[in-house]
């Protein structure tokens, strides 16, 4: 999608009156139009500060329909197809109708209708607005920067949280023990330790493909990629630390010979200073045995999962519907008198929910990601973003979402969106190089 032409304010007595008018008003559509990357960043802004739990007038969903009015006005202007369907789109269209279907025949309920815009409508949304925008290198850079910026927001949270410098977590509502869950580890914004640690493992990533392919290489960086490690283990939530572990494994296998495989020595060695820093001081050591050796959230999920598969067994088609599953699951759960459960899995809940059709989809749907490993890469890709090296990354990013997918269900708008986007972004490239083929 090419950018429209912004052109400077004319002296307004070249102008009449009506003239004068006209552009007046339409200004606001005017700098929609031509700045889409940046009001597709600032809509994932929105969708990172702003939590459900937060009593805070709904701005992501205000930003979300701004960028969907600005990307339906750039394609008629620009006489584009806004709809362009990919592999895909298919099973996401599949799981968003099937969720519907479920949801539209029962009494109006704000949770579930915000959990269906946070777990399919907005990623659906935002796979397919990523690729329409983010169609140049230039605006790809856009995206890196933000990614890094939100890296340093996030991990500098997390050590405040960590050391205890409060005074430094913004917004404020993060320290808020009412709200979300894990107030005893460092959850950002999310307010959610798992969906903090999977953000900090993603963005990581990218961080460390900018340094690797010298773009960004510099001081800053340096240090920024050395603090991630201390960021994740101040989430104190293991699988978050094991998705970090076999990133960096991983991540050393596929890039041992690159230029910069000293950072790679030099991630480990800080992570393992950290952890040295953490044992050095007895509250934290004490904080860290504790969570190492809690046994109560692992008989909890046996007893869930347990739950969870029971539900799919009795209707293993269809499954119950969309967000049924925290009301009906006491009733399949021995040993625990909550009146509401939720199944921590992501997988269980689409079994569960949605039966084996819903699971079919969901598991079509990541196969589809999953290949866009293979996507080519321009001959001249230079020092571009989605370089060859991104794709090498890309199923260590996905292996850090599908394994925390598994101790929670991933109902973060932020960390679906994120995903969802980069997911577009590939296959924006992947088409635009058919495209050139066949000219």
């Amino acid at each position: 999608m090419p950018d429209l032409p912004w052109e400077p304010w004319a002296q307004p007595r070249d102008w009449g009156i009506g003239a004068w008018l006209a552009k007046t008003v339409l200004l606001p559509l005017q700098f929609l139009f031509s700045a889409p990357s940046f009001l597709f960043l600032g809509t994932l802004t929105a969708m990172l500060l702003r939590h459900p739990d937060v009593q805070f007038y709904a701005i992501d969903r205000v930003a979300f329909v701004l960028l969907l009015i600005a990307v339906a006005g750039r394609a008629a202007l620009l006489r584009q197809n806004l709809c362009v369907f990919q592999r895909a789109t298919w099973p996401m269209l599949g799981l968003t109708l099937l969720a519907l279907a479920s949801v539209v025949g029962e009494p109006f309920d704000q949770d579930a209708w915000s959990l269906l815009a946070s777990k399919l409508l907005v990623p659906f949304a935002m796979f397919h607005i990523a690729g329409l925008i983010f169609t140049s290198e230039a605006r790809l850079r856009h995206f890196e920067i933000f990614c890094l910026v939100v890296l340093a927001y996030l991990t500098l949270t997390a050590i405040a949280f960590l050391s205890g410098a409060h005074a430094l977590i913004f917004p404020r509502f993060i320290l808020n023990a009412d709200l979300g869950i894990h107030v005893d580890r460092a959850r950002g914004p999310l307010l959610q330790a798992v969906a903090n640690g999977v953000s900090l493992n993603v963005l990581g990533l990218v961080a460390l493909h900018s340094y690797m392919r010298g773009k960004m290489r510099g001081p800053a960086l340096a240090v920024l990629l050395a603090a991630v490690p201390i960021a994740i283990l101040a989430t104190l939530t293991r699988a978050v630390w094991l998705s970090f572990a076999g990133a960096l494994v991983a991540v050393a296998v596929l890039f041992w010979r690159c230029r910069s495989r000293r950072v790679l020595l030099a991630i480990p060695i800080v992570a393992a200073a950290a952890l040295a820093l953490l044992f050095s001081s007895e509250q934290l050591r004490s904080t860290l045995d504790d969570r190492l050796n809690e046994e109560g959230p692992i008989e909890f999920r046996q007893a869930v999962y347990t739950g969870a598969w029971d539900m799919f067994l009795e209707r293993p088609l269809l499954g119950w519907g969309f967000h049924r599953m925290p009301d009906e699951l006491p009733r399949h759960v021995t040993g625990y008198q909550e009146k509401i459960l939720y199944p921590h899995n992501t997988y269980l809940e689409l079994l569960a929910e949605q039966g084996a059709l819903g699971f079919a989809l969901y598991a079509w749907l990541m196969w589809e990601l999953w290949s866009l490993r293979r996507a080519a890469v321009p001959e001249h890709e230079g020092d571009g973003f989605l370089t060859r090296e991104f794709h090498r990354l890309w199923p260590i990013i996905l292996g850090v979402y599908w394994l925390n997918a598994a101790v929670v269900v991933m109902s973060y708008q932020f960390v679906n969106a994120l995903i969802f986007s980069m997911a577009g972004m590939l296959v924006a490239q992947r088409r635009r190089i058919a495209l050139d083929a066949q000219c």
